[in-house]
């Protein structure tokens, strides 16, 4: 049985319809890269999956981890497993690193029906965690993202996941902004952690230069709302050459 499944998914957000009859299958373990033009919905496909307000599913079918996604709150989706990085992460001053994940994955461990994690523990895998994305350990005392450049911010996003260990990691251009030795160590830590906890991703990129260095099973092009094409890692390649230029919805 799939992790995620979409069936004719539709999307209004102020009442415009952005998404209409999409459809994905992901199994757990699998890297699905989502690639189009600006304005075709992927962002707005994250949001709504994780649960945004400002975002109304509307017809559909959505199944996550063997429950009905649309019946759950943004709280209950992440504790199910589900995980969030956000193209453009937001600085909360006052609020530190390491009282945000500490409390994030005691509640993901009630959920569980697991032990609270120590604070030893606790420390170790945080320390471990910012370490792999070439990050001090004064993030973990600082407010949470501020004073952060771009690529550190999306490393920090990086952080947080290791910590949490979704089911299904969903990455808005956790690529954008960032150098080359950022997205080298991003990448590593997706396959990683792919390798360790059997997380699935949805990555959705405008760049091929990401799949340089991850292996993904599938390559969906989203235009208008729709995925129009899926297939390996070379139909990145050919977007590269060729563009969205002749990729269309069904009408």
């Amino acid at each position: 049985m799939s992790l995620l499944s979409l069936k004719n998914l539709a999307i209004k957000a102020d009442k415009k319809q952005i998404i209409s009859r999409l459809n994905l299958e992901i199994q757990p373990g699998e890297i699905h890269i989502i690639m189009g033009p600006n304005g075709s919905g992927k962002s707005t496909l994250c949001n709504a999956l994780m649960g945004h307000p400002h975002y109304q599913i509307t017809s559909g079918s959505a199944q996550f981890a063997d429950k009905n996604l649309l019946t759950l709150k943004t709280n209950q989706r992440a504790t199910a497993g589900l995980f969030l990085a956000f193209q453009y992460p937001r600085e909360i001053p006052g609020v530190s690193l390491s009282n945000v994940l500490r409390t994030a994955k005691n509640i993901h461990n009630e959920a569980a029906k697991q032990p609270r994690l120590k604070r030893t523990e606790f420390a170790k895998q945080t320390k471990a965690a910012l370490t792999t994305m070439g990050l001090e350990a004064n993030f973990l005392s600082r407010s949470l993202n501020e004073n952060a450049s771009g690529g550190e911010k999306k490393r920090l996003e990086m952080v947080q996941l290791a910590i949490l260990k979704p089911k299904l990691a969903i990455l808005d251009e956790i690529d954008s902004g960032v150098d080359i030795d950022a997205l080298q160590a991003i990448a590593a830590a997706i396959e990683k952690q792919r390798a360790t906890d059997n997380t699935a991703f949805l990555i959705v990129t405008h760049y091929q230069r990401l799949l340089g260095y991850l292996k993904p099973d599938r390559v969906h092009v989203m235009v208008d709302g729709q995925i129009v094409k899926s297939g390996s890692a070379e139909l990145a390649q050919e977007l590269e050459k060729t563009g969205y230029q002749g990729f269309k919805p069904a009408k």
